[in-house]
Order: structure tokens, then sequence, then C-alpha cells
């Protein structure tokens, strides 16, 4: 997992996709962009702008995915983030939805939380379990946007 904010300078060099997908955020204005898809570099990389309200973390169940990385972006609002290390030992609630790319689970063991501001971003890879959109101190709308990297835009 990566954790940073899209207006700092990051001392790391990052694989070519992931800086692609930063760049894309930090140069489009989404209060002009409308919910929904857009595609970066095709399937291979694209976004997903989404308006959400947060829940309480009970409410959201905790996923991981197989064959994209997650970049979760906060356009605006507040948000915190649930993330651990997938230890394959979580309980299944929705099993992969191979389209989706998605697994839920009940539950995930040793939880910690970001704390997501406008501009911050978290990278999730496999095997960071994530649950997203959780309240920071109340229910709150916020435009979130997910893009997805496709593991083979790593090699």
């Amino acid at each position: 997992m990566i954790f940073g904010h899209i207006a700092d300078q990051n001392p790391c060099v990052f694989p070519a996709a992931i800086t692609q997908a930063l760049d894309f955020l930090r140069t489009t204005d989404f209060r002009t962009v409308q919910p929904g898809v857009i595609e970066i570099k095709g399937r291979d990389i694209y976004a997903q702008v989404l308006d959400l309200t947060t829940r309480p973390a009970h409410e959201n169940s905790p996923e991981v995915h197989r064959r994209y990385i997650d970049i979760q972006f906060l356009a605006w609002g507040e948000e915190i983030i649930g993330v651990a290390a997938d230890n394959v030992q979580n309980v299944i609630s929705i099993p992969y939805q191979e389209q989706r790319d998605i697994t839920f689970y009940q539950q995930m063991e040793n939880e910690s939380f970001l704390t997501m501001v406008p501009g911050s971003y978290a990278v999730f890879f496999p095997k960071d379990v994530h649950r997203p959109a959780c309240n920071k101190n109340k229910e709150t709308p916020i435009r979130k946007v997910v893009v997805k990297v496709a593991l083979t835009e790593l090699n």
C-alpha cells in the first residue's frame, strides 16, 4: 500500500502505469467531470468517478482485488479507509466475482484506518484488504475517483 497527497512531490520512482494514473488525478478538474468511467489507457488503466455518502465502517464490507491495483483518490469530502494485509484467513462474505475483480470479506484482522482529505490517495495492491467510504465523524457526501491499473501494466 502507498499513501500520499496528490500535491506532494514523492521522492520514489513509481512504475510508469502508477505515475500515469497519478498524473491523471493531478491534472483532472473533477468539478467538471460527471460520475462514470473514464478510460485512460483502455481497460488497462481506467477511472471510476463516484459520488457516494460515507457510512459507518461496520456497514461497509472489506474488499480485495486480484487483477487490478486500486488507486483511491478523494476529490472532496472526508472519509476513512480501513486497511490490513490479506492473511487469507478472513471469512469471505461474497466470493470472487471475476467480472468485477472483487472479493468481499465479512471482516479483516488487524485493521488500521487511513484518514482521507481532499487530494489524498491510497494505492492498494492485491494483498491489501481495504474498506473504503467509511465515516470519519458522520455521514458525509464525497466524490472519489478509483483508478484501476491492471497488474499486467506493471511488467
